[in-house]
């Protein structure tokens, strides 16, 4: 059985499917959408440690949790010892898990030596490790790709590097920096990192449906996934693959009716957390998810992308959605 309890360090999760961070996306809308279908844990978005460092308020916002239950990883990134050690302290009285970033792609986190760009300093990647592990009062986790470029891979190396200095557990996406989210993930490297350690592996990257979360357990031995970009516009995938891997048999999608009603909570509680012009702004993406591969999706979404108003936008979805011949 693939499906099974995930112990991280003193913390157990319910079951080994983890919504992963991702910027812009993982908020607290989001996640409680999410926590519905219950993953074993939820990410909030990646946060600044020099941000925390310096008492930044909205990004301290980023870090609100009020209504959520299921278990939950905060994840910091920087390339300071101090600051991040700081930043550690700050959110492990928040969280359940203190993630360290060390795999975001972005130009504007990388120019700054921060993210994926240690994986090309394993000797600060190590310093910085080991100021989270003793600043922090709950479990340590690491998120990393398989390298910066193909002459770089060095997954493996930083894993032992990780388990040595304290961490709970490791996540690897199985891309490079350069690849960004193109090509296919290397489920190989995956394999030799659960090979190489004795703490928790957990794959990322390409899981997007029942069968290749089950094609993930199969060839990596993992003892988790993490699912990103395929959950939004489907937070349904938790309980898919649950059922899945449970019976072998696949839920029936959500009803047009399921889905909008949804979205509009998405957006309710996006509206009660931001105000309604920075909700239904930021909402348009998520939107976009949910009918993506939907006939006149491309449409649709021009014209929502033009609407302010709560009411009107409520308004189009329902009668797009709910008109669906799907």
């Amino acid at each position: 059985m693939y499906l099974k309890k995930l112990k991280i360090g003193n913390i157990e999760l319910e079951n080994n499917l983890i919504l992963a961070p991702m910027a812009g996306v993982t908020d607290l809308p989001f996640r409680m959408i999410v926590e519905k279908f219950k993953p074993g844990m939820v990410c909030t978005e990646m946060v600044s440690s020099k941000a925390i460092y310096f008492g930044d308020e909205k990004t301290r916002k980023l870090l609100k949790t009020e209504g959520e239950k299921t278990p939950i990883s905060m994840q910091i990134f920087g390339s300071d010892p101090e600051t991040m050690g700081f930043a550690a302290k700050y959110v492990s009285n928040l969280a359940d898990v203190v993630d360290i970033n060390m795999g975001c792609p972005a130009p504007k986190v990388v120019k700054n030596g921060d993210g994926s760009k240690l994986l090309l300093d394993l000797e600060k990647a190590e310093k910085i490790i080991k100021e989270v592990v003793k600043n922090s009062n709950k479990p340590v986790t690491l998120k990393i790709r398989k390298g910066w470029d193909d002459k770089h891979i060095i997954a493996c190396e930083i894993a032992k590097i990780a388990e040595k200095c304290g961490i709970s557990a490791i996540t690897v996406h199985g891309r490079t920096r350069e690849q960004y989210y193109s090509g296919k993930v290397d489920l190989d490297i995956i394999k030799q990192v659960k090979n190489s350690v004795n703490i928790p592996v957990i794959g990322n990257g390409d899981v997007v449906d029942e069968k290749s979360a089950k094609f993930m357990f199969e060839y990596t031995g993992v003892d988790g996934i993490m699912i990103g970009r395929a959950s939004m516009g489907n937070p349904w995938i938790f309980e898919q693959i649950k059922y899945f891997l449970k019976t072998g048999e696949k839920l029936p999608k959500p009803s047009n009716k399921e889905k909008y009603e949804i979205i509009k909570e998405q957006i309710d509680t996006s509206i009660e957390e931001k105000g309604e012009t920075v909700a239904i702004n930021e909402m348009r993406k998520h939107i976009a998810a949910y009918i993506r591969n939907i006939p006149d999706a491309s449409k649709f979404r021009n014209e929502i992308n033009h609407i302010t108003n709560y009411e009107e936008l409520i308004t189009k979805i329902k009668n797009f959605i709910l008109n669906l011949d799907i």
